[in-house]
């Protein structure tokens, strides 16, 4: 078997790395660095562990993918996707069933690279996806209340009305300095930028609000009042492993890593229309797997890529992995020589920054978008959505992919309905040849819907990538889903922004009112859209004289 494992550091010292990118990337991961603080030990505290254990899995599990993986601006840690997973597995097999399922799950992802699985991950459709992440940002909020309103409850029921339904019982014992330190944290990390834009507010927010809590001993509660002493070191440990009990942690090992490497290869995804490359999909998928093996005998929890952090990773100049290690060794300094201040951070303000986190994770806008869309992709989206809350993540994948199979094959089966447009000059200018050089033209053949439009996007933007006009044909698409519509946006985007002119032809009217609800009519311009070939070709060859 050919395993194709070519992480991405090890070719680009190959080819060879700037002083002046080294210098942006240290500069980049120091930020991100900071950045990590505030989430790992959050990220950690949700999870039902103590705040080290997010530290250290963003020290180690970074480093080891960063190192191994096939992005070259991918940030790995802990994520808050994972919050409500592995609160559940150590309410029923304890810490040491966490270690062991984490591990588990690292051999399940090597073994999904090694097969080549991360090409077939892109096939998961985009109204799944969003479902579920908004579905775990709604839960991930609702466990936040307790300290974000400081209320004196000693456990959480694990059903999200049952939690609800006790907030409401309790709400005559807020403790009202928690709630505004909340509330501060929340103003601070949402609006920092204002001021800062490299300063991350989530760690001034921190910072000042500690020292606000210790100065003035307000009556809130602490990490150490929660947790006690917590670790400043790194000690390599083994978990304590039953093997007669191997097979009670398959299934959470399997849910791990399916989780993993959907959110490890989105935010690879992300990061490619960002910064124009391309990630290796099996390569990252092998990394995320090395991670998530090394990591637990350090003491860390499950990893995956972390959106958010490979965004301010990208944004602030990363572009080699060099920034993640760089996040990784900045880590490790703040928690060798200044834990001992970690442990004064208010949970209220750990909570405010998992509220902001729940609210950016929610996806508002692209939930929203395909409420507006065909009955078949909304349909996939409040069901995943609704089943992440109200029974679990599992359920909830394994309904939404065979949901998608059943409304994909009947939209199949109903495709004779759909309008295809008969361009009035099909035997006109048939040799793409005879075209100007800088005009590009590239035909749609079939249905535009999950499983081909990651393929279908990466034709268009290597079609338009080298030219100044591209036209798409479009005569022979019988309807367009949510994911298509979303991948179609974001290569127009990337298109555009490198000034490739988009014109299309042969849209039929019902993918037409598609594409204009999705907002991408107005992102090419309806003038630009064209019911025939001759006449975009004629506008084609207008712009380039």
């Amino acid at each position: 078997m050919n395993i194709n494992f070519q992480p991405k550091f090890f070719t680009l010292l190959k080819q060879g790395i700037s002083k002046e990118q080294i210098f942006k990337d240290i500069i980049a991961g120091s930020i991100v660095g900071i950045v990590a603080l505030p989430l790992a030990i959050a990220f950690a505290v949700a999870s039902g562990v103590s705040p080290e254990k997010g530290i250290i899995t963003a020290i180690v599990a970074g480093f080891v993918i960063s190192i191994f993986g096939g992005s070259r601006v991918q940030i790995g840690g802990p994520t808050g996707a994972f919050i409500i997973i592995l609160y559940g597995i150590i309410e029923q097999y304890g810490i040491d069933g966490l270690l062991i399922s984490t591990i588990l799950a690292g051999i399940i992802l090597i073994l999904f690279g090694i097969f080549k699985f991360g090409n077939l991950l892109k096939y998961f459709p985009n109204p799944l996806i969003v479902g579920f992440t908004s579905g775990i940002a709604l839960v991930i909020f609702s466990t936040q209340i307790k300290d974000a309103l400081g209320l004196n409850i000693e456990k959480l029921p694990a059903d999200f009305f049952q939690k609800w339904n006790l907030y409401i019982h309790s709400l005559d014992s807020i403790n009202y300095y928690a709630l505004i330190i909340t509330i501060t944290t929340i103003f601070i990390t949402v609006n920092f930028k204002k001021i800062n834009s490299k300063i991350p507010g989530s760690f001034v927010a921190l910072i000042l609000l500690t020292i606000i809590v210790q100065v003035f001993d307000l009556p809130t509660t602490t990490i150490e009042s929660f947790f006690g002493t917590i670790s400043g070191n790194i000690t390599f440990s083994l978990p304590n492993l039953d093997i007669s009990n191997l097979s009670h942690y398959l299934v959470p090992a399997l849910i791990i890593a399916l989780l993993g490497s959907i959110e490890s290869l989105l935010s690879a995804v992300v990061a490619d229309g960002m910064i124009g490359g391309s990630h290796r999909s099996n390569t990252e998928l092998i990394a995320q797997g090395i991670a998530n093996i090394v990591t637990p005998f350090f003491g860390g929890i499950p990893a995956t890529g972390a959106i958010a952090r490979t965004a301010t990773n990208v944004e602030n100049g990363g572009r080699t992995p060099i920034a993640g290690i760089t996040h990784s060794i900045v880590l490790l300094f703040i928690m060798l020589f200044f834990m001992n201040f970690a442990k004064l951070i208010p949970m209220s303000v750990l909570a405010g920054i998992l509220i902001v986190v729940s609210f950016n994770m929610s996806e508002y806008r692209s939930f929203l978008s395909i409420l507006k869309g065909s009955p078949y992709d909304y349909i996939v989206l409040l069901s995943t959505f609704i089943l992440t809350v109200v029974v679990d993540l599992t359920v909830a994948i394994q309904v939404g992919i065979v949901l998608s199979s059943l409304l994909f094959m009947k939209r199949m089966a109903d495709v004779e309905k759909h309008e295809i447009v008969k361009s009035d000059d099909e035997n006109d200018i048939e040799n793409y040849d005879e075209l100007p050089k800088n005009i590009a033209v590239y035909e749609i053949g079939g249905p535009l819907f999950f499983a081909s439009a990651k393929q279908y996007a990466c034709m268009i933007k290597q079609s338009g990538v080298n030219a100044e006009i591209l036209i798409i044909r479009m005569r022979y698409v019988p309807f367009i889903d949510a994911t298509a519509l979303y991948n179609f946006a974001q290569t127009a985007k990337l298109l555009k922004s490198n000034g490739t002119i988009i014109i299309t032809s042969g849209t039929n009217n019902s993918v037409f009112a598609e594409l204009k609800k999705a907002g991408i009519v107005s992102l090419i311009g309806e003038e630009n859209m064209h019911k025939t070939f001759k006449r975009a070709v004629t506008q084609a060859k207008q712009i380039n004289n």
